[in-house]
């Protein structure tokens, strides 16, 4: 599988930017995707992921409300919809997919296999 993110920018607080992960390489309805995001001197960490079949979404507490994942089967992208930037969202974003994540993996970015490249997002105060 094969995942190209873009997206990424310089804003300012209370921006919006929407990141896409274009995939290839495998039937887009088997795999489930995600978003990750690592910052300067921090761990990488989860920020939303989307379930293969049902479409179910999850988020990590500090972007709800603020980010969607979504996903356009058409056009086999997932996409990150992130309203009402923050300084502490800044940070590479990364996408992700696996076609075995099940509920309690999905926000476990060693259960993904395939990642693209990262897009660098940039929230100034």
């Amino acid at each position: 599988v094969q995942l190209q993110a873009s997206g990424g920018g310089s804003v300012q607080a209370g921006d919006s930017l929407r990141l896409s992960c274009a995939v290839s390489g495998r039937a887009f309805s088997g795999l489930s995707t995600a978003w990750f995001r690592q910052a300067p001197g921090k761990e990488r960490e989860f920020v939303a992921g989307i379930f293969r079949h049902e479409s179910s979404t999850h988020y990590r507490d500090s972007v709800k409300g603020r980010f969607t994942i979504s996903r356009d089967r058409a056009k086999n992208t997932v996409y990150l919809q992130m309203n009402s930037l923050k300084p502490e969202d800044t940070a590479v974003y990364y996408c992700a997919a696996s076609s075995r994540i099940i509920y309690s993996t999905i926000g476990v970015a060693s259960s993904y296999g395939d990642w693209g490249q990262g897009t660098l997002v940039t929230v100034s105060s």
